[in-house]
């Protein structure tokens, strides 16, 4: 086979990938819809094979297209890490990292490690995919992200997981509450408290409830939400109070204390995920290493 492509072609394909759809993709690449569709189409015919799969609603990957996603990030990877080892190309380089991050880390301490790395790298874009724990697994595992930031690793093979943060469970309750008075609590004081927390699809509902199973502890959640800072509002109300990780709870709040929680203390932990056989691309090595420099001084 010939190959006989353009490099924009796979930044089209990649484009569409990472937006979501063509019309975002073609306004990101300045490029009409019918001039993106006819790259994707010709990059398609050189590879011999449909990539994506177009519907009235979305656009998704083919299976050829999964396994050829990490294949065209590393080609255009190839072609960047050449540009950076020229002299003062690196300042200038323009690019985009998407990441699959729990909304944790998106919230708390994401920020500040993208302005750091901003100020050095002004024209590197950011896609941040703030993910629940499996689907932003899932989202690196086909090559949507190129890293994430997540709560656990993964059994597939062909994730790797580096530990970053501890991050442990804690009491939130109002500060008018009998617990509050605590320096600390223990599991049993919780007995008999209407308790607040994620549903069992959560990554931190599974973390504690495996914890818990070992040390013979079990809590009965009266009230279940989808987010973290929706248990953090019915607490506000006096509804309950809840467990929740450390850094999901607010540091300076008028009206909600936070209390460790002993025997056992309960810990997540955050870490990088990224696929073992695939190879960042410059402009994402730099923010990863970066990111491990930040929260691990």
């Amino acid at each position: 086979m010939r190959i006989n492509f353009e490099l924009l072609d796979l930044r089209a394909f990649l484009a569409v990938i990472d937006h979501g759809g063509f019309h975002r993709a073609a306004e990101v690449l300045n490029l009409s819809q019918p001039a993106l569709t006819r790259r994707v189409q010709a990059l398609e015919a050189t590879v011999g094979v449909p990539l994506l799969e177009r519907t009235t609603r979305r656009v998704a990957l083919t299976s050829a297209g999964r396994s050829f996603a990490p294949l065209a990030r590393r080609l255009i990877g190839d072609l960047e890490e050449s540009l950076l080892g020229i002299a003062g190309v690196g300042g200038r380089q323009g690019g985009q990292i998407t990441l699959a991050c729990v909304p944790t880390a998106v919230v708390y301490f994401l920020p500040e490690a993208i302005e750091r790395f901003a100020a050095e790298f002004p024209r590197i874009r950011f896609r941040i995919l703030d993910l629940s724990a499996n689907d932003g697994l899932e989202a690196v595992r086909t090559g949507e992200a190129e890293f994430g930031i997540n709560l656990v690793g993964s059994s597939d093979p062909d994730l790797t997981f580096t530990p970053l943060i501890e991050d442990p469970f804690v009491l939130a309750c109002r500060s008018d509450h009998r617990l509050a008075k605590l320096t600390s609590v223990s599991w049993k004081d919780l007995q008999g408290e209407p308790l607040i927390g994620v549903s069992r699809a959560s990554g931190n509902r599974l973390t504690l409830e495996n914890a818990l199973a070992g040390a013979k502890v079990q809590l009965d959640f009266q009230y279940e939400v989808n987010h973290l800072a929706t248990s953090l509002g019915l607490v506000e109300r006096g509804l309950g109070v809840s467990v929740l990780p450390k850094m999901a709870t607010p540091s300076d709040h008028p009206v909600i204390v936070t209390k460790p929680i002993k025997a056992p203390v309960v810990r997540r932990t955050i870490g990088l995920v990224e696929r073992r056989t695939s190879r960042l691309s410059p402009a994402a090595k730099k923010f990863r290493d970066m990111l491990v420099e930040h929260l691990n001084p």
